[in-house]
């Protein structure tokens, strides 16, 4: 996403229910943002020609293009590989979860949708534009503390211990919440390229976090990967 802090950033909402849409409008720009709408996958791919978002709220179910062929679409294009594409769906199955995420996705959010934890959302995708992994010592955030300087974490205060490994592993997952990493992914930023290890370490380790800083803080998401979960 290339849009700079200070500018107004720009969110497309593509939904074929005109009243989700005037509720969605009408919260973002009373939060400042600039929106645009479309009623179906093919509108969406026109108007986000011209209109060029750094958001695009995306519902699933809709006529003459769905939302994963609309996403797939969009990330065909090098002026959408980085948009930020968040899917809004009442389908609860794990295979719409999957084909979202496999789409390129980057999060999804489900109906009915609450309109501040949508905007949580947005804000935490906006602080991604400068690179939290290496911009932010320290992050608050769902009960924890992150300190990246001194590599400790605390939970309600409280310091938990945890080894180098499992302490990046958290820092990552926790600077960008909500963002779905695949264990490819989590091991080319946490382990690097110079050491073979296997997908199963990726599991090992969360495993090992969750037993010391809680269930609900990392969540899995079937056939995917991981994100760390703040509702």
């Amino acid at each position: 996403m290339s849009t700079p802090k200070s500018a107004v950033y720009k969110i497309l909402v593509v939904d074929d229910d005109p009243d989700i849409v005037e509720l969605l409008e009408f919260n973002l720009k009373k939060e400042g943002y600039n929106t645009a709408s479309a009623a179906d996958g093919r509108k969406a791919l026109e108007i986000a020609a011209d209109f060029n978002p750094d958001i695009i709220l995306l519902d699933v179910m809709m006529p003459h293009l769905d939302g994963i062929a609309t996403c797939r679409l969009l990330r065909e294009q090098p002026k959408f590989k980085d948009t930020y594409i968040l899917f809004l769906t009442a389908r609860a199955e794990e295979f719409s979860e999957v084909a979202a995420f496999e789409a390129g996705a980057d999060d999804f959010i489900a109906k009915p949708i609450k309109p501040r934890a949508l905007l949580g959302r947005l804000a935490a995708v906006k602080r991604r534009d400068q690179d939290p992994h290496t911009a932010v010592d320290a992050i608050d955030i769902n009960g924890l503390r992150i300190d990246r300087t001194a590599f400790a974490v605390y939970q309600d205060g409280k310091k938990i211990t945890l080894p180098k490994k499992e302490f990046e592993l958290l820092a990552f997952l926790a600077a960008t919440p909500h963002k779905v990493f695949n264990r490819e992914e989590l091991l080319q930023n946490i382990w690097g390229n110079d050491v073979f290890v296997l997908a199963r370490t990726v599991d090992v380790h969360v495993r090992k976090v969750r037993e010391k800083v809680g269930d609900h803080h990392i969540q899995t998401i079937k056939g995917v990967g991981y994100k760390f979960n703040v509702d």
